[in-house]
């Protein structure tokens, strides 16, 4: 079969031989961009003009599917339409803004990149990917993406769909996770760049990364604008492109997530400011998988010897969450503090405020509180104010259901 395979890709590299270079390079290109020009999917941000737009789909994008992020785009500009409104946009409401995206460093560095566009450039995104790449947040592909598709700069946005499309057309049996080998692929690239159409080219290749040339299930080769230029296709090797590294296998933490209500509010802390999901919003969580009586315990420690006893516990559904290095095991319950004298429970800085359910100071580690703050929130404050972060979407949609009836 090895022999086979290399058989067929000689006679593949024979048939584009026939062609010059040149004719390879503008044959190639053409066929791309004539494709682009017919079937170019119809994105928000896509044909705006507008660099702001450019970057924000860009950060959006990472790690993150097209058609998740084009509600979360149409919102977020029509609050934040340009570089000024995001630069003086509170973190709280941008996390908010966020939720549900995943990635929340990505809200942080957008707005700490704002502030520097503001202080250094005018309010004008800079346009050479030199100077992009002196941004928070904004790396050797994002800077490439963004100078090439909002400037017109001749870069090679080299994403995954970018060197699938291109690995297998050139048949490349590099290991792409190497800086070097992702060096040489992005040079070859660059001469296929075509004069004043470089965004639209990157694009073309990331449509057809996404849309046809696929990375699990069969690709669809009877589509493709490449696919006369393709070694692999020619080999019958399509899926062997690029070489796959062996995935390393992701951490499974065991979580019990606690949602504890108190009248029509239920509590919710932030997270510390280093590790995952760092400084957002969560209901209280202990490590491993806790039984009813060890929750009591924490509830003693934390509130009172009586709420613990008098506490309503009730089991729910178990979840799991993916992180890309991380997965959580969730077992979860709702828990009902009938008693009301916060002050006496807690010891903690007590205040009600008028605009919302009353704020308690975190104090020592008990349910890990290890942010700042500890809220009673309503259903009003989660949905409008509050960035849980996707992992506790389950209990967030019961917390709300259980809050609104």
């Amino acid at each position: 079969m090895v022999l086979e395979a290399k058989v067929k890709r000689r006679k593949a590299d024979k048939r584009t031989k026939k062609m010059t270079g040149k004719e390879q390079e503008q044959d190639l290109t053409a066929a791309i961009l004539t494709h682009y020009d017919r079937h170019k999917r119809k994105l928000p941000w896509r044909d705006t003009g507008n660099p702001y737009y450019i970057w924000l789909s860009e950060i959006m994008l990472q790690q993150t599917r097209v058609e998740a992020v084009k509600d979360y785009f149409t919102r977020f500009v029509a609050e934040l339409p340009d570089i000024k409104a995001l630069a003086a946009c509170e973190e709280d409401r941008l996390l908010k803004l966020w939720e549900g995206l995943g990635y929340y460093s990505r809200a942080r560095n957008l707005k700490k990149a704002a502030g520097q566009i503001m202080a250094e450039y005018n309010g004008r995104l800079p346009e050479t990917k030199a100077e992009l790449l002196q941004l928070a947040g904004i790396g050797e592909y994002t800077a490439a993406a963004i100078a090439a598709i909002a400037f017109g700069q001749p870069e090679v946005a080299l994403d995954g769909n970018l060197i699938r499309v291109f690995s297998r057309i050139w048949a490349r049996e590099e290991d792409f996770s190497r800086q070097a080998a992702k060096n040489e692929l992005r040079a070859r690239i660059s001469v296929y760049l075509p004069e004043n159409r470089a965004g639209d080219f990157n694009q073309a290749v990331m449509d057809i990364g996404a849309l046809i040339c696929l990375p699990n299930g069969r690709p669809l080769c009877g589509e493709c604008p490449a696919a006369h230029f393709c070694r692999a296709k020619a080999a019958g090797e399509v899926m062997r492109y690029p070489l796959k590294k062996e995935k390393k296998s992701r951490k499974i933490e065991a979580r019990t997530i606690l949602i504890i209500q108190r009248g029509e509010a239920v509590r919710l802390c932030r997270r510390g400011n280093k590790g995952v999901l760092a400084g957002l919003w969560e209901f209280p969580g202990l490590s491993g998988h806790c039984s009813q009586e060890e929750i009591r315990e924490q509830l003693a420690e934390e509130f009172s010897v009586l709420a613990a006893v008098t506490a309503e516990i009730e089991a729910l559904p178990p979840a799991r969450h993916i992180f890309s290095h991380l997965e959580w095991d969730m077992t979860a319950y709702w828990i009902y503090l009938p008693e009301p004298d916060l002050v006496a429970e807690t010891g903690g800085d007590y205040h009600a405020s008028a605009d919302g359910p009353a704020v308690i100071a975190a104090a020592g580690q008990s349910f890990e509180l290890t942010g700042q703050a500890a809220v009673w929130a309503d259903s009003r404050m989660i949905r409008q104010e509050l960035s849980l972060p996707s992992a506790f979407k389950p209990y967030q949609q019961e917390a709300l259901k259980r809050l609104d009836g």
